[in-house]
């Protein structure tokens, strides 16, 4: 297999670290942390002519159609920024949900607008008891005669208070009772009964829980037909999963080349740090781990659309050892700086904190050694 980067890949990874060098700087995300939005309105209507929003989208909904390769390579750039901007809410589960499941109907009238920047998604899952398992789902939908009826509650909804539209997945009750089916319902952000409670993400960006008290949504609210929506999750959540590993390695990468430049700065005993050989070999160390998770990442973006279990232990693998080799790298970022990479000075620190969010999202990395264990002995959803 040759892994070398085409000329429209390589041509992508330059034009997006060239945008997030001239436009991400430690002024413009202090400013963005105090933000109520968290991110900029301008930035996204620059990735929307930039064709970003459009990259993974079928050209046939006014996308480019690129693939997960194509979506790490602009993911490592933008960790490189700590870019805050919902791409993975709106385009790398939303828009892929959308596209996965929706009816004809529903992704003319939705997708060509994600590409254009108007219109931004969130993707409501998780709950409080789920624990990281994707199957445990307590929000309920009641079919009606108007349409459908919901009722529960969302944590951790990524960009959730800017979105337009939110993908909320609940158990299908129909006139016979539980159908033991997940349905994914489209929900306009301002219908009443929908209350949006934001909160900061560690490391910039902004999160939310959501609380759906009889909420009413009409027929057409369904996502698709009335089949099971746990495969889409699964593939969704994999996809965004291999797309946040990118993000992560970018971030080490910046931490590993900021630290490199620090030791040979920062003198001791009249000696640079970087003299000293047991920091060189903690240098070296961090390099490998860095060159690890970069591995990984790629895996998991090679195998989002190979069958169910191949492509799940290959986004849990990735999940895990990124994580490890992200926790690594930012600790030794921390230690080596000395008392200065935890100030507010340096952006070390704010590195580090999005790399402990990082090992959080969709499970930690104990979570997803499980994961990857137990489905070399079991099937998942096809």
């Amino acid at each position: 297999m040759d892994l070398n980067p085409s000329d429209e890949q390589r041509l992508l990874r330059e034009s997006a670290e060239r945008f997030v060098a001239g436009s991400y700087d430690a002024d413009h995300r202090r400013k963005l942390a105090n933000d109520p939005l968290g991110f900029s309105p301008a930035v996204w209507k620059q990735f929307a002519e930039l064709g970003w929003l459009a990259l993974p989208i079928a050209e046939e909904f006014g996308g480019l159609g690129g693939g997960a390769v194509e979506i790490g390579i602009l993911m490592e750039a933008f960790g490189r920024g700590l870019v805050s901007e919902p791409y993975i809410a709106t385009v790398v589960l939303g828009a892929a949900l959308i596209e996965k499941c929706g009816s004809a109907p529903q992704k003319q009238a939705r997708l060509p607008k994600v590409a254009d920047g108007s219109l931004k998604l969130a993707f409501a899952h998780s709950e409080r008891a789920a624990r990281f398992d994707l199957a445990k789902v307590a929000t309920v939908a009641h079919k009606t005669a108007q349409g459908w009826r919901l009722a529960g509650s969302k944590i951790a909804v990524l960009d959730g208070h800017a979105a337009d539209e939110i993908i909320v997945s609940a158990h299908i009750h129909d006139h016979q009772g539980p159908s033991g089916r997940i349905g994914l319902f489209l929900v306009p952000a301002k219908t009443p009964g929908v209350a949006v409670n934001d909160h900061e993400r560690l490391g910039g960006g902004r999160a939310c829980n959501i609380e759906l008290s009889d909420v009413q949504l009409p027929e057409d609210a369904l996502l698709g037909d009335r089949s099971d929506a746990l495969p889409a999750i699964a593939w969704a959540v994999d996809r965004a999963m291999a797309a946040l590993g990118a993000e992560a390695v970018g971030i080490m990468q910046v931490l590993l080349d900021t630290t490199l430049e620090y030791t040979k700065v920062r003198k001791q005993f009249g000696r640079p740090l970087s003299a000293n050989q047991v920091i060189r070999h903690r240098l070296a160390d961090m390099a490998m781990q860095v060159d690890e998770a970069r591995s990984m990442a790629l895996r998991a973006a090679l195998k989002v659309d190979a069958e169910p279990v191949e492509r799940a232990r290959a986004a849990s693998g990735a999940k895990a050892k990124i994580g490890r080799c992200a926790r690594f790298v930012g600790e030794q970022s921390i230690q080596l700086h000395g008392g200065m990479g935890v100030t507010e000075e340096l952006e070390v620190g704010a590195y580090f904190k999005r790399l402990v969010a990082f090992d959080t999202l969709f499970g930690g990395s104990a979570h997803h050694y499980g994961r990857h264990a137990q489905l070399g002995r079991t099937a998942v959803p096809a």
